[in-house]
């Protein structure tokens, strides 16, 4: 079986090429709360600027400074690591814990806010992200490029998980497919949750790819369950659709029985993602041969789905 990453475009494939994240500031990502913390409780809140820095290497350093295990340190999402990025984390400190947070300050890490709240903060709980990107040295084909961007602002791109979800090389898949096809235990592998989430949005893509391919990614077929166009994220329970969208997602996955049968069987629930995702405020500027978008995303959506319907990207940070 191949795990390929390379799903099919919906907007006739990149125009051409560019440069992406020649440097951190190439890539800036601000993340959204959504409402400010209360100003009082026993978790302590922390709005950060980090840069060239991974989300869990912030959050371990937290940790350490705060004098509490790692799972007490809460965020909302992973962050990529070669990007401006800020973002909140929360740390619980009962009974008027303290810590001096100013020395968190580094060459990698900016404290932008310190405050107080009642909850941790949890995945997903953040309302979204706001991107600015800077894609360098690209090809030069026009006024299609202008025709390209006004049809993702106007319709939005099929909502690929990227391909940062699995692992270098695809990494995560082949440990996917030991654990599932090959019955290596999952206890014994490292990285357990991320080898599951993995092996979920690889399902999804999938189903997402034939969509495409069909040319019904963003509308709705006969037995699709919401007013939109979904696609399953696997786990235990029945999946919802029927009629045209069920016949078409076990067409899709009839070679994917054992995957599907290992993540009824992981502790996960069957759920339902978008297949479309609308890009929020989608703005442009275009200046010799740079090219800077602006636009938001709601959590779990990945930028890079964007990019990759118009440009190939050469990735210069690997």
């Amino acid at each position: 079986m191949s795990y390929t990453l390379d799903m099919p475009y919906a907007h006739g494939g990149p125009l051409g090429t560019a440069v992406f994240r020649a440097e951190l500031t190439d890539f800036i990502v601000v993340e959204d709360l959504g409402s400010q913390p209360e100003g009082e409780g026993e978790h302590h809140y922390l709005h950060l600027e980090k840069r060239g820095v991974n989300t869990d290497w912030v959050a371990q350093k937290i940790a350490r400074i705060a004098g509490v295990k790692a799972q007490d340190v809460g965020f909302c999402g992973l962050k990529d690591r070669y990007a401006v990025a800020s973002q909140w984390f929360s740390v619980y400190l009962p009974k008027g814990g303290v810590a001096d947070w100013s020395v968190i300050e580094s060459d990698e890490v900016k404290l932008l806010t310190a405050t107080t709240g009642k909850r941790k903060l949890r995945r997903g709980q953040h309302s979204g992200n706001h991107f600015t990107i800077t894609l360098r040295d690209i090809t030069d084909v026009g006024d299609a490029l202008q025709e390209r961007l006004s049809l993702i602002a106007a319709t939005g791109v099929p909502n690929y998980f990227g391909e940062q979800r699995f692992g270098r090389d695809g990494n995560n898949l082949v440990n996917a497919a030991r654990w599932l096809e090959q019955g290596v235990p999952l206890n014994k592998m490292r990285d357990k949750s991320m080898i599951m989430s993995a092996a979920r949005s690889h399902l999804f893509n999938i189903v997402l790819a034939e969509r495409v391919r069909q040319g019904s990614w963003n509308r709705l077929l006969l037995g699709d369950v919401m007013e939109v166009a979904t696609g399953p994220l696997w786990g235990r329970g029945r999946n919802q659709a029927s009629l045209d969208t069920l016949a078409l997602e076990q067409l899709a996955l009839e070679n994917l029985q054992q995957w599907q049968a290992g993540l009824e069987h992981c502790g996960l629930s069957q759920e339902r993602r978008k297949l479309c995702l609308a890009p929020q405020a989608m703005q442009w500027t275009l200046d010799a041969g740079v090219l800077r978008l602006q636009f938001g995303l709601a959590p779990g959506e990945f930028a890079t789905a964007v990019l990759r319907e118009i440009f190939l990207l050469r990735n210069i940070s690997g």
